[in-house]
């Protein structure tokens, strides 16, 4: 059995005192997206005309900013804003095949792509380490 593949992923995460909490919360932040997005539109809310875009590009930055706060390794963090950036562009073609009376938006593609790579852009400030601030505080 190989002992190296758990440990490298543990190290995936950063250090936090709780970190199986935190990744299931994203992880359910995720699979909602992934709902939100392939249920009929009658199911869902309507938002007012034309936020349609920057409801993706801020849907998507959320999920990477969460990935930002989760992932300590480059690799780990990449990997999973990558994944999410083909997850939007999957979505989108998915919307166009299933006949639920939604369509295939490349502009919704592009929103969440941009959405991806603004919540990746918080790895450069200051904030990218709030979440392990919070959960290792002592109370």
């Amino acid at each position: 059995m190989n002992r190296a593949a758990p440990r490298l992923a543990g190290r995936s995460l950063k250090p936090f005192r709780r970190p199986w909490l935190w990744a299931g919360l994203w992880t359910t932040a995720v699979a909602a997206v992934c709902v939100a997005s392939l249920v009929p539109p009658s199911s869902l809310p309507s938002v007012p005309a034309g936020t349609d875009k920057l409801e993706h590009l801020v849907g998507y930055a959320l999920l990477a900013a969460g990935a930002v706060q989760l992932f300590g390794r480059r690799l780990s963090l990449l990997s999973a804003c990558v994944a999410l950036a083909l997850m939007g562009i999957g979505l989108e073609y998915l919307q166009g095949q299933m006949g639920l009376g939604r369509a295939m938006d490349t502009r919704d593609a592009l929103a969440n792509t941009l959405g991806v790579l603004a919540g990746l852009a918080t790895q450069f400030t200051r904030w990218r380490d709030a979440l392990l601030r919070f959960d290792n505080r002592r109370p």
